[in-house]
């Protein structure tokens, strides 16, 4: 697998499940080797979710082999693992746009492809959608067929459980497959994770289930009282080995674990669940990034790449600047040496927060939590309530996911939990599932909460250390996915006043504020602005909650127009707070926000969509120039 080619002999043929239909076994083995040369191949130019889509080849394949889609629906849970369901719908030759400006999206879409019958990326969602599309289906007395198919990672949300929970009670045919490769995008942890790897190593259970299951239903008479004594029989030997209990408590007949890389018995399972008229569990063990080597040893590593870092190159060249997510990682370090109280909690996200150095170092003082946001936000409240100083670190995009926790469990009771927010704004190739452009407008409505956005990494060193020296209020700092600009890793921490902003550059006739990333853009246009005599004065806004008020009535004294620049929704954001303040206070300064507009974004680059929206360096330096000469 670690060769190219450029000639397939059944992938070109393939435009949709109906051509899938028309292949043999033996084509068929041959079209799943070739879909995962093609897979690597593209995501090696394109970048993407490469590791998961490798692992559920076959079981996609075989899929789209008997189930009559987009009649029948595929629900995926997130969507990493569905590059293959786009090859087979129709999407082969646009997959060298996909996660590009203008291109296909790196997730399934509704908007894209009727074969996409629910769109996700982030996890745990896939069981309560398609509970939500039997129900109908039932309503209207149809018979099509409900697939959902969820990674055994996602099972740490508690979502998953919600739509198990309401499973039984829409009743009629419903399989939901498993696809188990003990990862989530890292290694998955907790009881969930053990209780998968229990099912596989007591099998001896499960044959003997099906065993008399499958014998009492093909009696003819009184097939229903045996099959009732048979459930009595059988409850002595689920006791003692209990490999699927919980998911026939739930209601669900259990199968499995199958080997998700074998299509023949793939297929002919599918075909022998596919009429069964109650919830049916299979269980699939797969292996992630199956078909490549490097992908296979450290699933991890490759469960998304970029194109900067093909699948098939071991020697490639790193952008030496470093970026907010290293410079985090570092300090975090710092944290743990300078407070012996800190702890930090992520979910599921280990390396993509950057904590992998932290728990190395810090094994007890480090807890993942699975992908379970809300659990981690009120984990971290009760470890506060405790006198312990909780960091949680989790992307913007998925902090959204806990938003009860955080106003109900943190700010209500006044706790000191420090939010730490990855990924805040734009993302770039994973799109508006993960772009982060709503936190400083959901968390500036939190009363007493905290909010900051360092323009650097010296900057969100200090307000780590401003965070841990207080002790009253929740405190949140959010960070772009870009680089940091000024970093030292010796430098020491300084406590920053909380609601102080930093004054830059006085100026004359225009006032600018920025927060985060925009400070760092608006500060590096100021000396070709200076060259162009345009000199306004300019406000770093550390702290988007609270305010520095005395600094705006100051603004509002000797200027008639500030523009503010912030890397969030317009709607809600610094500027909206900003306009807010100045008209409680009769102020007649008109204020101009530029942030992101009312809409989800595309993907594309982080420097595309900047573009788009009008918040990159040129943009923003003909709006100081126009609003100048105004």
């Amino acid at each position: 697998m670690e060769s190219f080619r450029t000639e397939y002999k059944f992938l070109e043929k393939v435009n949709s499940p109906a051509d899938l239909k028309k292949l043999n076994l033996s084509e068929l083995k041959i079209y799943c080797e070739e879909m995962r040369h093609f897979i690597i191949e593209t995501v090696s130019k394109t970048g993407g979710h490469l590791a998961p889509s490798l692992g559920a080849i076959e079981l996609t394949v075989a899929l789209h082999y008997v189930y009559d889609t987009p009649s029948d629906k595929l629900v995926w849970d997130v969507g990493h693992q569905a590059y293959g369901h786009k090859v087979i719908t129709g999407r082969r030759e646009k997959m060298d746009t996909i996660r590009q400006y203008g291109g296909i999206s790196g997730f399934c879409k509704r908007q894209e492809s009727d074969y996409d019958a629910f769109g996700a990326g982030h996890a745990s969602t896939s069981i309560s959608a398609a509970a939500g599309f039997a129900a109908v289906r039932n309503l209207q007395q149809s018979d099509h067929k409900i697939v959902a198919i969820i990674g055994d990672g996602s099972f740490t949300g508690g979502l998953a459980y919600e739509g198990l929970n309401n499973i039984t009670e829409i009743g009629g045919q419903f399989l939901m497959i498993l696809n188990d490769n003990e990862m989530s995008i890292s290694r998955n942890v907790g009881a969930m994770s053990n209780y998968f790897t229990k099912i596989v190593r007591h099998p001896q259970y499960l044959y003997y289930k099906n065993r008399i299951w499958n014998t009492l239903e093909k009696l003819p008479k009184g097939g229903n009282f045996f099959r009732r004594l048979g459930q009595y029989l059988l409850k002595p030997i689920k006791r003692l080995l209990a490999p699927s209990v919980l998911f026939e408590e739930f209601g669900f007949r259990y199968y499995g674990p199958v080997d998700g890389h074998d299509l023949k018995n793939l297929i002919s399972v599918f075909e022998n669940l596919k009429n069964l008229k109650y919830p049916v569990l299979l269980h699939v063990k797969t292996i992630k990034g199956k078909g490549l080597e490097k992908a296979e040893k450290n699933p991890t590593k490759y469960h998304g790449i970029g194109p900067e870092k093909p699948a098939f190159d071991a020697d490639v060249k790193k952008d030496p600047s470093i970026g907010f997510l290293d410079a985090f990682g570092k300090i975090a370090c710092e944290i743990g040496e300078k407070y012996p109280r800190a702890n930090f909690i992520t979910a599921a996200m280990k390396t993509g927060t950057g904590l992998t150095e932290y728990a190395k170092k810090f094994p007890d003082r480090y807890f993942d939590v699975g992908i379970a946001e809300g659990h981690a936000v009120t984990f971290a409240a009760g470890m506060a309530a405790e006198g312990y100083r909780p960091v949680v670190a989790i992307y913007s995009t998925f902090l959204q996911r806990a938003y009860d926790q955080i106003i109900h469990d943190v700010a209500l009771q006044k706790l000191p939990v420090v939010f730490v927010l990855d990924r805040a704004g734009l993302v770039g190739p994973d799109g508006p599932t993960h772009h982060g452009t709503f936190d400083l407008g959901f968390l500036s409505l939190v009363p007493g909460l905290i909010l900051a956005a360092p323009r650097n990494g010296n900057e969100l060193r200090d307000l780590m250390v401003t965070a841990m020296e207080q002790n009253e209020f929740p405190f949140a700092i959010r960070y772009p996915k870009d680089k940091c600009h000024e970093f030292s890793e010796k430098a020491e921490a300084h406590l920053l006043p909380v609601g102080q902003w930093e004054t830059i550059q006085e100026g004359r006739k225009l006032a600018i504020i920025a927060t985060g990333s925009m400070t760092s853009t608006v500060v590096g246009l100021l000396p070709e602005l200076t060259a162009e005599k345009v000199v306004p004065s300019v406000y770093h806004a550390t702290f988007v909650k609270p305010m520095d008020e005395a600094l705006l009535l100051q603004i509002g004294d000797q200027y008639r127009k500030v523009l503010v620049f912030e890397e969030n929704s317009e709607i809600g954001g610094l500027g909206t707070m900003v306009a807010r303040f100045f008209s409680s206070h009769d102020s007649k300064i008109q204020v101009i926000n530029f942030g992101i507009p009312d809409t989800f974004v595309t993907q594309g680059t982080r420097d595309e969509l900047l573009r788009e929206i009008g918040l990159d360096s040129e943009s923003i330096y003909t709006t100081i120039l126009k609003n100048w000469s105004k």
